[in-house]
């Protein structure tokens, strides 16, 4: 590592000026979340209206700082884990985030969409995220396009960032080591400057190496905010993200003739020689709030982020015709790849809430408008191995031995010209949403959101261009009923519409895709409000579904329509004996609704089939208690998670089998300022899959790693 690489990440912990990612809650923060809970019992979050949870007629799932320190999780995959609802999926080498949320994923040649305090601001190409300067992250389920749009029907990621604070000078300062030569720091520091002024700087910087041979990366970031007191009633608020990390790019392990572990977790199959991924997000929003009265507020936001990915991976070849792999058992066929993706995404927001009383009847009303510009650029450059009918040497083939690898054995082919394509989508949405108080009993969600896309799909490689232009009228309706103090019902309805970014090889752009889904639940409390629960019951619809077309990388193809059904189970708080728990339960069942060719391997998809990476069932409990030892207060707890077998590869019989972790974590109070921690991760050393795209391209999970460190707070 050069002097150059290593001056990046110590100047964003310098001007982070000493703080974690734990900094201490301000008093209205905590007042709102408990801090060892997933959920939460009142939400006041910017576009999405003043209601308590149990007013909202959908589940909304709540991780927060304290429960992401506990279990040291340090990126935003990891922590979705924690709920059973949420499937991790391809995750593109491990260069993205990516995941299904009641069985449903967008695009797989494109991460994971997610919000940033209520802005689409996860799509793009800067990595996976990084949960420093993160104040909790919001799992909103079921139907939400009536407010967000153009989001998956079984749900949306919502990242609440930690912001510039009024109240005091306040930081925390972190320092850990981990399993596999993991060094990471964190600093956190709130500056009050006056009562109009306030600077948050949050800064980390990471370097580890890997279970996975040869692996090593890179991951550091800036994340300031800036709040502005404009008057009484109107605050300014400016946020930055700059996030960079080197990675090489990864694959995973593969199954030989269908069997997993004839190749252990630890080997990597492609070549060290290619080098690091790069991948950089910088990142700005802007968020104007203004209180007209206790009736009415206004929220004007806008973020313009830009991301970029760059370099050379070497990749198990898929085409059967082309892998020596299934001729003799052991020779790998490889392609060798060159990226250059980018993109920049611009989005403005604004939205009205009101409260007034019309006809004796109390009306909650949200009405705004949002622009969305996303354009995505991607240059692809491609060697593909000979067919095995010209029996090609194992040069010829990029060839390297899975039981026996020996990297560089061959120079590093020359990749040739394969995608060089732009897509623009540029987006308009307006919608209206009303809650209306029926009575100390019923209340009435209705509302709608139109949506007009215009798409603009470029094949610069060819000279081609096609535009279309799509509309829609999305509606909702959900009612709540409270039952008791302790109890309410609740039933949704909502319909969505996302447009497919992109276009077939042949330029062809694509159908928007729509989905129908319903949800219906209950919600509870129990000990006088100490524990909180939610039991969900769901049922999805969508069409125009797209997957990766495999002769032409970077491209798609549609591939007809899917379904998703299943129940939820959700709790958190304090049992008696001060006992924090965090129970989550998901059956999901999510399948194809149409028979189709699957692109990916001419093999025939059938309706009925299972959705690749999604488990029927999975689980996931933690619990811990703190201990007073003279002076000092250690908590100790343990948590336990399963996944169920799900299908490895579309359209046919294999599958990754399910696995049970466990877990144990430990935080000592050595003083009020002083904490010490320490976790474990996989604590009975479990070999485990968590996703795949293909049989020759499983991601194995870590074993067993230890971590620890310490924690200060001023």
């Amino acid at each position: 590592m050069t002097s150059r690489s290593i001056s990046a990440p110590l100047a964003a912990l310098l001007l982070g000026a000493w703080a974690a990612p734990a900094v201490a809650e301000d008093a209205a923060d905590a007042s709102a979340i408990d801090a060892s809970a997933i959920t939460v019992t009142g939400l006041r979050q910017a576009y999405r209206g003043d209601f308590e949870t149990r007013e909202i007629p959908q589940a909304i799932i709540v991780i927060d700082t304290k429960t992401l320190q506990d279990n040291n999780i340090l990126r935003l995959t990891d922590a979705l884990d924690l709920n059973a609802g949420v499937a991790r999926q391809n995750n593109f080498g491990g260069l993205w985030d990516a995941y299904a949320v009641r069985g449903f994923v967008g695009d797989e040649n494109l991460p994971s969409g997610y919000l940033v305090n209520g802005f689409n601001g996860g799509r793009g190409f800067g990595g996976s995220r990084d949960v420093a300067g993160i104040e909790r992250i919001e799992i909103l389920k079921g139907p939400n396009a009536a407010l967000f749009g153009r989001g998956e029907p079984g749900g949306t990621v919502n990242l609440v960032t930690k912001r510039a604070q009024f109240g005091a000078t306040s930081g925390t300062t972190s320092a850990s080591y981990g399993s596999f030569a993991t060094v990471r720091g964190d600093s956190d520091l709130n500056l009050a400057l006056g009562g109009a002024l306030a600077v948050r700087l949050i800064g980390y910087y990471e370097r580890a190496d890997s279970f996975r041979e040869t692996i090593t990366s890179e991951r550091y970031g800036f994340l300031p905010s800036i709040g502005v007191k404009l008057g009484a009633d109107t605050t300014l608020t400016y946020d930055l993200e700059l996030a960079r990390q080197e990675v090489p790019f990864d694959r995973g392990v593969l199954a030989i003739n269908g069997q997993l572990g004839r190749v252990p977790r630890e080997r990597f199959l492609g070549e060290p020689g290619d080098g690091p991924i790069r991948a950089r997000a910088t990142g700005h929003q802007l968020q104007l709030q203004h209180r007209f009265s206790d009736a009415w507020s206004l929220l004007l936001g806008g973020s313009y982020r830009q991301t970029r990915l760059t370099g050379f991976s070497t990749e198990a070849e898929l085409a059967g015709a082309r892998q020596k792999l299934f001729v003799d058992g052991q020779s790998l066929s490889r392609q060798r790849r060159y990226r250059d993706y980018d993109a920049d995404h611009a989005v403005l927001r604004a939205e009205l809430a009101g409260d007034v009383t019309v006809a004796g009847l109390r009306h909650r009303l949200l009405i705004g408008a949002d622009f969305d510009r996303f354009e995505n650029g991607q240059l692809f450059l491609r060697f593909r191995p000979a067919a095995n009918s010209g029996n090609p040497t194992d040069q010829a083939a990029n060839v390297i031995n899975v039981l026996a690898p020996v990297y560089g054995r061959f120079p590093l082919p020359v990749p040739g010209p394969q995608t060089n394509r732009l897509d623009v989508q540029q987006a308009f949405g307006a919608y209206l949403q009303d809650q209306v108080t029926l009575s100390d009993q019923f209340q009435l969600r209705f509302g709608g959101r139109f949506d007009r896309f215009s798409l603009r799909s470029r094949n610069r490689a060819a000279g081609t261009e096609q535009s279309r232009t799509f509309e829609r009228f999305s509606p909702q309706v959900g009612l709540v009923w409270t039952a008791s103090p302790d109890l309410s019902l609740y039933a949704a309805y909502g319909e969505g519409f996302r447009s497919n970014i992109g276009a077939t090889f042949a330029g062809a752009i694509f159908d928007p895709e729509t989905s129908r889904s319903f949800e219906a639940g209950a919600k509870f409390a129990l000990f006088d409000n100490a524990v909180n629960g939610t039991i969900a019951y769901f049922n999805l619809r969508k069409s125009n579904v797209l997957a990766t077309d495999p002769g032409n990388p970077g491209f798609s193809l549609p591939i007809g329509r899917a379904g998703s059904r299943g129940v939820e189970f959700d709790l958190s708080g304090t049992l008696p004996g001060a006992i924090d728990v965090l129970l989550s339960y998901a059956f999901v069942d999510a399948r194809a609704e149409a028979d189709v060719l699957d692109p990916n391997f001419g093999l025939q998809i059938r309706s009925g089939d299972r959705l690749i990476n999604v488990p029927r069932h999975s689980f996931n409990l933690q619990a811990s208690r703190p201990f007073t030892i003279g002076e000092t207060r250690l908590r100790l707890g343990a948590g336990v998670q399963h996944v169920g077998v799900r299908l490895g590869e579309t359209a046919t019989t294999f599958e990754l089998p399910g696995y049970t972790l466990a877990r144990l974590f430990a935080n000592w109070q050595v003083s009020p300022r002083i904490e010490v921690f320490g976790q474990v991760q996989n604590l009975f050393d479990t070999t485990y899959y968590t996703n795949s795209f293909a049989r020759l391209w499983v991601q194995p999970g870590a074993p067993r790693t230890a971590s620890g460190g310490i924690r200060v707070r001023y």
